[in-house]
């Protein structure tokens, strides 16, 4: 990804931190789509007063950490895995992260999430179980054959 959009991060962390961390909120739930609907203002807001009690510095330190490259450690990963993804992810998007996660894990497995964002775990909770499930009872039927 264009590393200008780390700095843009950083720049906004440093100007006006809540602000930005609503800005971003908005975007990681998707709140103008699933506002509403899969999301309640109040959860949107209780994200925001986790974010905004977090060290400052440490979130603006946590943005350099994105920026490490672990396509190396992703090649050594050899336990099944599976990679849950939206297709309406704002924050990280489907083809920079979970498709490319994938690929890279030998045997890995991308579920994507019709309409997920990076907070699907909230807003798609039902599917997201399910692919877990799907995904556990695979590897429990794989285990008993071997």
């Amino acid at each position: 990804m264009d590393g200008g959009i780390f700095e843009g991060i950083k720049k906004g962390l440093v100007a006006d931190r809540p602000a930005f961390l609503a800005g971003f909120l908005s975007n990681f739930y998707n709140v103008d789509v699933l506002g509403g609907k899969l999301v309640s203002d109040q959860l949107v807001q209780l994200s925001w007063s986790i974010a905004v009690s977090a060290s400052p510095k440490g979130t603006l330190d946590c943005v350099s950490a994105w920026l490490t490259d672990f396509r190396k450690d992703l090649e050594r990963i050899d336990v099944p895995t599976l990679v849950i993804h939206g297709d309406s992810d704002r924050i990280v998007p489907l083809a920079a992260s979970g498709k490319r996660t994938a690929e890279t894990v030998k045997g890995g497995r991308l579920s994507v999430i019709e309409g997920g964002p990076h907070g699907l775990t909230w807003t798609h909770a039902d599917e997201v179980n399910r692919e877990l499930l799907a995904f556990i009872g695979t590897e429990k039927l794989a285990g008993a054959a071997r």
